[in-house]
């Protein structure tokens, strides 16, 4: 018979799981008074805006750079002068897809992106900003191999005008199983093909750990594999989008330390739902299971 776990080694196992953070421990963090935490740097942390909903944009502004850190993920140039009052970063920009199903794989949405991603990487530049999303669509019975050369073709048309403005085009890796059902970019190696097909440094990959683990897992050697094609991360935890804590499967603090190690200075940016009440405190939790 097994001995039950006592409290105190449960307690112990926690805090080397997740990093020496305590979970729950923050659940008092108050974002309007408290001191920031102390980071050690390696992770360059964001947050999700659409996570966030229960915040205007000034005070989420507010209350990550209390928590220590100063990027906000997929929000558009009409947000942009507030972020640079507060001196955040906009680490993933929008603006310019037509929504997820409708991508770069369909060639019947080609001039209508190519008009839009050209307007916008300018625009990107003159703020200061670098890193654009874009997503392939959804199949709608295409074959992969094809919609793999129509996302080359289109994307090519616009990567000249993003090298010159040194904007990063990144489309992201979402899963087709639970959340995007028939979307085309739902592996690793089909995007890490599609970016040798494109073969420049202004498009990566935008590599969502959540969405990843669900369609592909095996994360830690994915990321050691193909990290040179990855511009950008995403956290939450699976199953369930929330908290990035015990009640999920993915082991955080070591898929950060394998980021870190391949030499990775971007942003990992937080796109997980809360379920606590107090999602400033779980946020916060989550940047602290993550410093690493």
């Amino acid at each position: 018979m097994t001995k039950p776990i006592d409290s105190g080694r449960r307690e112990s196992f926690k805090k080397v799981l997740f990093g020496g953070a305590a979970l729950g421990s923050l659940s008092s963090f108050d974002w309007k008074s408290d001191q920031p935490l102390k980071l050690k740097g390696n992770i360059k942390h964001g947050v999700c805006a659409w996570t966030m909903p229960d915040l205007s944009l000034d005070e989420l502004c507010i209350a990550i750079k209390k928590i220590g850190f100063n990027a906000i993920d997929i929000v558009g140039p009409e947000t942009w002068d507030t972020l640079k009052k507060h001196g955040v970063e906009c680490s993933m920009c929008n603006g310019a897809e037509l929504g997820i199903p409708r991508g770069w794989n369909d060639p019947q949405y080609h001039d209508q992106l190519i008009k839009n991603y050209s307007e916008i990487i300018p625009v990107v530049a003159k703020y200061g900003f670098k890193n654009l999303i874009c997503f392939s669509g959804n199949r709608n019975g295409m074959d992969d191999e094809v919609g793999m050369k129509n996302c080359a073709e289109g994307l090519k048309k616009i990567m000249s005008l993003a090298e010159k403005h040194g904007v990063v085009v990144q489309m992201e890796l979402l899963n087709s199983k639970v959340n995007h059902k028939d979307y085309m970019c739902d592996l690793s190696p089909w995007g890490v093909e599609l970016c040798k097909m494109i073969d420049s440094e202004n498009f990566k990959l935008l590599f969502d750990i959540y969405h990843m683990q669900i369609d592909e897992g095996d994360i830690i050697r994915s990321i050691q594999t193909h990290h040179q094609y990855f511009g950008h991360y995403h956290t939450a935890g699976n199953p369930g989008r929330n908290e990035l804590d015990e009640n999920q499967e993915i082991n955080y603090p070591a898929v950060m330390r394998a980021i870190v190690e391949t030499g990775y200075k971007g942003y990992v940016s937080h796109e997980f739902i809360p379920k606590s009440e107090d999602k400033i405190a779980a946020l916060a939790q989550a940047v602290q299971v993550c410093d690493v």
